[in-house]
């Protein structure tokens, strides 16, 4: 009894140290990062704050929102109502972040997706 209980406790720990937890990792504040994607693949019920989001520049000056929840974010292009096409302009510079994306409740320290981190090339 006392051994299974014992494997248990480090099967559950080293889970939670490897970021395994929904496939999320700590965020580092690398530029590499990727710190949202379009995908929920989180398991919660919670419903997020309308007008909460972010506007990010991607390098091509076309504008996304991106709201940050914790331990999930959420990002998606932006499209003008009308036309129905990307909403792209040069009103900023191309990396350029307009509001704060952090939510107002995220209740967890910010981690990223880990699946979604660009592959190292070089060593390291």
């Amino acid at each position: 009894m006392m051994n299974t209980l014992k494997i248990a406790t480090g099967l559950v720990a080293a889970t939670v140290l490897s970021g395994g937890i929904e496939g999320v990792i700590p965020y580092r504040g690398s530029p590499d990062t990727v710190i949202a994607t379009a995908y929920d693949r989180g398991r919660d019920s919670g419903v997020l704050e309308e007008r909460g989001a972010a506007i990010a520049y991607d390098p091509d000056g076309c504008q996304g929102w991106i709201i940050d929840d914790g331990i999930e974010g959420y990002s998606g292009r932006r499209f003008d109502p009308i036309t129905g096409l990307p909403v792209c302009n040069d009103h900023y510079p191309p990396g350029t972040l307009l509001k704060d994306y952090q939510s107002q409740s995220p209740g967890l320290r910010d981690y990223v997706p880990g699946w979604a981190q660009p592959k190292r090339r070089w060593g390291g």
